[in-house]
């Protein structure tokens, strides 16, 4: 229980945070245009797009932090 109280901790430290966030908006954006950006540009956008467009983003933020913080525990 330990270690999970400590990976959390390590995964919501600011400059984690501020990391997975960068990541996230640059690596997001780029996958979000290559796989919806033709129903974007359409304009025949729909609430199940939206959805795929945030897991779009949710994706990188979630791999940036846990390589963020499994870096920080080896080391």
């Amino acid at each position: 229980m330990n270690k999970i109280i400590n990976w959390f901790s390590l995964a919501i430290e600011k400059n984690t945070l501020k990391r997975s966030l960068k990541v996230a908006m640059i690596v997001g954006t780029l996958l979000m245009l290559i796989n919806h950006g033709d129903i974007i540009f359409s304009g025949e956008i729909q609430l199940h797009h939206i959805l795929k467009i945030l897991l779009t983003y949710l994706v990188p933020y979630l791999v940036s932090t846990y390589s963020s913080v499994e870096s920080k525990l080896n080391h």
